[in-house]
């Protein structure tokens, strides 16, 4: 077992694949401790009761990675609004970390406030299976082509479940307004039995599930729309 972090709990839902551990939607995310920009945190303890938007990098000083955290920076209370905590990752140490965050105001006009993650262990890149066990040990020597696969968004619930994965290639910059969209849609549907067709946006039309009978709709939702007896909508409940 890694220094600072536990292994996994076979319980949990994580796999193994050809030996290696895969994370899928509704496992519990993997804990960690970790050295970040503003010191020492224990993941779980960290995200608390809320919850939690973690998104990695492949390397610090990258042109795409840097407008992302700026861009991150300037949405940071939206997402704080909806009761998500931000946390960044790279496989580089925290000094470099620091200095880097100097060349992302400069370029975006943005502080980056929020903690980012020292990871020049790769640990906690394995830890999330974006890197696999053979990948090392150290992320000196390594270029950004190396860590290509850390390039992903995690979004954890208040249970400490992964609600969401996504994984961009290196030359696609994140677009931060569909992962709050897509949080939005999560922190909805968590609370109603209701779903969000494609492009749904705050105060769109939602589905009704179908573990919800027509009756049970009418109470519920009160008047809603069968357009297949399979697709019945209805206004958006609220939040």
């Amino acid at each position: 077992m890694m220094p600072g972090i536990p292994a996994r709990d076979p319980g949990i839902g994580n796999r193994k694949v050809d030996g290696i551990m895969s994370l899928r939607i509704n496992d519990i995310a993997p804990d960690f401790t970790a050295d970040t920009t503003i010191g020492e945190v224990s993941f779980h303890d960290w995200i608390g009761d809320g919850w939690a938007v973690l998104f990695s990098h492949p390397k610090n000083f990258t042109p795409v990675c840097t407008t992302e955290l700026g861009a991150m920076a300037g949405l940071e209370q939206e997402f704080l609004k909806r009761g998500a905590k931000v946390i960044g990752i790279s496989v580089d140490p925290v000094e470099s970390h620091s200095k880097w965050k100097q060349d992302i105001k400069v370029a975006t006009g943005f502080d980056v406030d929020y903690p980012l993650i020292g990871d020049k262990e790769l640990k906690v890149a394995k830890l999330y299976d974006m890197l696999p066990a053979a990948a090392g040990d150290t992320s000196e020597g390594r270029t950004p082509a190396d860590n290509a696969t850390v390039r992903s968004v995690f979004v954890i619930g208040p249970d400490k479940k992964i609600k969401l994965i996504l994984t961009y290639p290196m030359t696609t910059g994140r677009n931060f307004a569909e992962i709050l969209r897509a949080i939005d849609s999560i922190q909805l549907t968590s609370k109603h039995q209701v779903a969000t067709p494609a492009n749904w946006q705050q105060g769109d039309d939602v589905i009704i599930t179908a573990a919800v009978s027509n009756e049970d709709a009418v109470t519920r939702f009160g008047a809603y729309e069968t357009v297949l007896p399979y697709l019945r909508k209805t206004k958006q409940p609220a939040a």
